[in-house]
């Protein structure tokens, strides 16, 4: 009987996690377009490592939904079409592998910086979905790096991809694609700061 009722009471959590809406067959995930490899140990002095910090979003993206721009002054939702987790959260997982992948650097999560945060990548990523009077997924992330010793450096990172049609299947990995477009950039742009 407990087990039963503890069944019933996660499903309840579980829909309430989901606005208590029908929950799309597939959910969307980012992947990054280079990754580590497996085993790779770095070791980094102090002061040498970056520790990568969920960008805040606007109301629009703090959502598990992928908002359509239908207008300027227009938003929308993509029907049948919902991440995995919370967008700012799967971007920076993705920023950090690829930061740490291609400049060989050692890059902490948060959680992990009382060690020695070294410089610190954060931003705000503005935009993350889909612009439907010229049919691109679209992200847009403002960017800024502070370093150990005092300083900043902000820098606005945007990518454009064409699609086909406004479904989940088009959208996702297109948005994929404008990710790791972002990521591969600012990893470039923090490898030579």
């Amino acid at each position: 009987m407990r087990k039963a009722a503890f069944a019933l009471l996660a499903c309840l959590g579980l829909s309430a996690c989901f606005g208590g809406a029908k929950v799309p067959d597939t959910l969307m995930t980012l992947s990054p377009a280079q990754a580590r490899a497996a085993a790779a140990t770095r070791t980094a002095g102090e002061g040498e490592a970056i520790t990568v910090v969920v960008p805040t979003v606007p109301r629009e993206l703090a959502t598990l939904r992928v908002p359509v721009h239908q207008s300027d002054l227009a938003v929308a939702y993509l029907k049948n079409a919902q991440w995995v987790e919370m967008p700012a959260n799967l971007f920076a997982r993705l920023v950090s592998e690829t930061v740490a992948a291609t400049t060989g650097r050692v890059v902490l999560d948060p959680s992990q910086f009382t060690f020695d945060p070294g410089q610190r990548l954060t931003g705000t990523l503005q935009r993350f979905g889909l612009d439907a009077t010229r049919m691109e997924a679209v992200a847009i992330y403002d960017a800024a790096l502070a370093r150990q010793g005092g300083g900043i450096t902000t820098r606005r990172f945007e990518a454009r991809v064409p699609i086909a049609a406004a479904d989940a299947a088009n959208v996702a990995p297109a948005l994929n694609q404008a990710a790791n477009q972002i990521a591969t950039e600012v990893a470039a742009w923090v490898g030579g700061a």
